[in-house]
Order: structure tokens, then sequence, then C-alpha cells
């Protein structure tokens, strides 16, 4: 007997990278599919940066809305904007395999510094919007002038090519992702081992009702498990401290055998106080909650 599938409605913000996301999703199904744009807070809002709006899931609450009321099936999420406490009624139904999950600095010929280790000239200014990235820079050179730069990806590299700034950060998994070239600029990728990512970055969370097994059977196939416990490492140390966007801080982790090897990191805004920790445990929970543990017996509580 053939049973008939019916169509999945899939909810997307409507960024360029977004919507890459939801297609490749989309493309991985088997079965028909709908792609439903959703505007969310952190769409609307360009004028303020993330650390001073209110409340969390900028980029997530109407998706979830539209999956809670039925007008979508699923949302697909990049895992850094999503908010650690999951909405009742949700859930993340897969996550897939992790792109690079690291930063990458991309700056104008000329602010190029020659035989330095940090190939950024003294004094440039650099756009970011993202505290962790703010402060991360200042930690490796206080001399910056970073100013707040919003909008996707293609309109971040728009505004470099303008001259706006000397330099921008971006996740490296975007540009990736959406294919972006970026000859007319000098590019470095930001090394793990003084610049960590935001938890989650360089995954994508699929988010559906938690009792809909059709949507869940859909993407089932699509789940990472390592990425999945990476994640949840990183996450976990994210949730110990309320954060979102409002508090400077980082995280990554890897799968070692049955471990998982977190690193994070929690800075003052102005970067010249920081606290970098990693711990391995079986457990990705424990291994997070560990490494919030340490960090707030180090003091970091003093720097939120």
């Amino acid at each position: 007997m053939v049973h008939t599938i019916t169509m999945i409605k899939i909810g997307t913000r409507g960024s360029d990278l977004a919507l890459w996301q939801a297609q490749f999703v989309a493309g991985k199904l088997a079965c028909d599919y709908e792609i439903v744009t959703i505007k969310t807070k952190g769409d609307r809002v360009h004028n303020v940066s993330f650390d001073k709006m209110e409340g969390k899931g900028f980029f997530t609450k109407e998706l979830e809305d539209a999956l809670l009321e039925g007008r979508i099936d699923m949302a697909v999420h990049s895992m850094k904007d999503l908010p650690t406490e999951i909405t009742s009624g949700l859930t993340i139904a897969a996550v897939t395999q992790r792109e690079d999950s690291s930063d990458i600095l991309v700056f104008r010929k000329e602010a190029y510094r020659v035989n330095h280790w940090f190939p950024l000239k003294e004094g440039a200014t650099v756009g970011t919007s993202s505290l962790r990235r703010v402060s991360q820079l200042k930690c490796i050179m206080p001399s910056v002038d970073v100013l707040p730069l919003r909008g996707n990806v293609p309109t971040r590299v728009k505004r470099l090519h303008e001259g706006k700034f000397d330099a921008i950060i971006l996740a490296k998994a975007g540009i990736t992702r959406l294919g972006i070239l970026l000859d007319e600029f000098y590019t470095m990728v930001l090394p793990l081992s003084y610049f960590l990512p935001s938890p989650g970055q360089g995954a994508l969370a699929i988010e559906t009702r938690y009792d809909d097994a059709h949507a869940i059977n859909a993407v089932i196939h699509l789940h990472d498990a390592a990425t999945a416990k990476a994640v949840s490492a990183e996450r976990q140390f994210l949730k110990q401290f309320g954060a979102g966007c409002h508090v400077p801080l980082g995280a990554f982790a890897h799968c070692y055998g049955s471990s998982v090897i977190v690193t994070g990191v929690i800075l003052s805004v102005n970067g010249l106080r920081s606290i970098r920790h990693t711990v391995e445990d079986d457990d990705p929970v424990k291994a997070g909650e560990r490494l919030a543990q340490f960090m707030i017996e180090q003091g970091a509580e003093s720097f939120l």
C-alpha cells in the first residue's frame, strides 16, 4: 500500500543565509515542501545592537509562534540564535553536521599590517555588533575602533567594500554556505586558540512540535550525534550564565571517543579581563556545567 506523504511547511527568516539553510534542509526531505518566510524582531530592528535589545530569541520567537499555531511544521534556525530554554510544546528534532565554527576577519588590503602575527593595522575601524567578537578582538588588539554593524552577510561585505570599515568579522560558515567571493580583501580565519565562536555556531537546529511524528521523522536522518553532543555542552555552558547576546562569552566543543571536550571563555566588555578553561566529560551537560562552575569560582560573575 502506498502512503501519501503530506506537504511540510518549513519556516525560515528571509535573509540570504536563512533561505539557503532552509533550502538545504528542504532538499534532503523525501516529501513535498513549502518554504514560508517569517520576519523576526531581529530582522525588523536594525538601529539597536543585540546587547541592547531586551529579551531573547530575537531571530527565533516569531518562528516558534508559527510552529505552535500550526502555520508551519518545522523551523530551521542557526543553532547559535536559539535560546537555551526550548519553548514548551516544541523540540529540536535534528541538529545537522556542523560547518566550520570559526570566525573570519575580512579586511581591506590597505588595512594590512606587514610582518605581524595579527595582520590588522593599529587603530583599524572594525564593524561588528557582537559583544563576544568585540571583547575578544579588544583582548588581542586594544587599539581597534569597533563600530556597530548589523545586516545580512552580503550587506556587511558591501559596507566593507564601500570603505565604511577597515575590517569586519563574520562567521566562516555563512561565507562558505553562500559562496561569497572575498577576492578583493585579505582574510584571516581566527584560530580557536584565541578566538572562540558563539555556542552552536556553524550548526543548524531543526525545530518541530514535540508531538509531530511526521515532521520529526522527515528530518531525523539529518541528525548528527557528534555535533549535537558538542553543541549541547556549549549551550549548557551558556545556559549557566543566562546569557544570549548580552554577555561576551564564547565556547567550542568537540567529541573525542566517548568524551566531549569543551573550551569556554568569558570576558569583560573591554577585553582587559578574561577567564578561559577547558573541561572533558562523558556527559555534555555536566561538561558545560563544570566549565561554568569553574569560571564562577574564578570570579566570572563580576564580568556580568
